[in-house]
C-alpha cells in the first residue's frame, strides 16, 4: 500500500554517532506528597531500543510512564528527549515535543462513539492542517499497518479486544511519531493475540525505525522483543539494574532480577544452577 504524503518525523531514527539517546534520564525521583516512589533514576534509552521497563508490582512503572509522556513532572532530576531537557522548555515547547510521541494505552482509549478511522484523525485534526480526503487517506493506511485494512467504519466494539490495541496503536502512530509508548499492550489479550503483537511491534520498530518503550511484567514479551530494559526496585525504591533483559538473566545481574525473570523458580542459567 502506498504511503500517503505526510511530514514525517518517525523515519531515519538511527542515531549517528556522538548523538544523544532519545530519551536520557538524569537523577529522576518521582513521588506523590510525601511518599517516594522511586529516586535516583538515571539510565539512557537509545534510539531503536526496544527499551522494557519492568520490575515487581507497586515499584513505579506507571508511574514512570506517566513522567515520561509527559503527564506528570518529576520531583527531582530531569527527563531529556534527544538532549532537550521536557520540563525546562515552554509549555508549547512541551507541547511541540509531545507531537514526536505516541502512547497506546492499557486498554486502548479509543472513543466509542467513534469509528476506528474517526479515532485515528483525531490528533490530525488538533495538530495538522491536512484536508479531510488526506486525513482519510492516512487512517486507512495507519490501520493498513497494523493488519487493520477494511476496517475503518468499524466502531470499537465491533471488534475483538486485540484488534482494538491494534486500533488503538495506529491511532498512536497518526502522527508519525519518533517514539512509541506502551503501557501493559499485553493485558487481557489470550496468548495468540499477544504474540501477533509483540511481532507487530518488532515490524514497527524494524521498518519505521521507531524508539518503543513498553511497561511490562510479560516475561514471554519481555524476552522476545526486548533490547534495554531498566529494572525498578520496589524496596529500594530506586534501579538495581539496566541493560539487555536476555544478559541480565544470563550473568545473573542481581538475586531480585533473576527471581523476577524465572518467576521464582530454579532456572539453568549458562552454566550455573541459579535459585533465587
Amino acid at each position: 500500500m502506498k504511503r500517503p504524503d505526510i511530514d514525517n518525523q518517525g523515519e531515519n531514527r538511527s542515531a549517528p554517532a556522538g548523538k544523544p539517546p532519545a530519551i536520557a534520564i538524569k537523577d529522576l525521583s518521582m513521588g506523590y506528597g510525601d511518599v517516594v516512589v522511586q529516586r535516583d533514576l538515571t539510565f539512557d534509552i537509545n534510539r531503536g531500543d526496544i527499551f522494557i521497563i519492568m520490575g515487581g508490582s507497586g515499584c513505579g512503572k506507571s508511574t514512570l510512564l506517566r513522567h515520561l509522556v509527559g503527564l506528570k513532572k518529576p520531583e527531582k532530576g530531569a527527563i531529556l528527549y534527544q538532549g532537550i531537557d521536557f520540563w525546562a522548555g515552554t509549555m508549547a515547547t512541551r507541547r511541540e515535543m509531545m507531537k514526536n510521541v505516541g502512547v497506546l494505552y492499557q486498554k486502548g482509549a479509543l472513543w466509542s462513539s467513534m469509528t476506528l478511522a474517526e479515532n485515528i484523525k483525531l490528533p490530525l485534526e488538533e495538530h495538522t492542517d491536512l484536508t479531510r480526503s488526506r486525513m482519510d487517506e492516512l487512517a486507512a493506511f495507519k490501520l493498513a499497518l497494523v493488519g487493520l485494512a477494511g476496517f475503518e467504519h468499524h466502531y470499537p466494539s465491533q471488534i475483538s479486544g486485540g484488534m482494538q490495541k491494534r486500533a488503538g496503536l495506529a491511532r498512536a502512530m497518526a502522527l508519525d511519531p519518533g517514539i512509541l509508548f506502551f503501557d501493559e499492550p499485553s493485558a487481557g489479550l489470550d496468548p495468540v493475540s499477544a504474540r501477533r503483537l509483540d511481532d507487530l511491534i518488532l515490524e514497527l520498530n524494524a521498518s519505521l525505525k521507531a524508539t518503543i518503550v513498553i511497561v511490562t511484567h510479560e516475561l514471554d514479551s519481555i524476552f522476545a522483543i526486548g533490547t534495554n530494559a531498566v529494572f525498578l526496585d520496589p524496596e529500594s525504591k530506586t534501579m538495581i539494574a539496566t541493560g539487555d533483559p536476555k544478559t541480565m538473566l544470563e550473568t545473573d545481574v542481581h538475586e531480585k532480577v533473576t527471581t523476577f525473570l524465572t518467576r521464582g523458580r530454579a532456572e539453568k542459567v549458562g552454566k550455573r544452577e541459579v535459585t533465587p
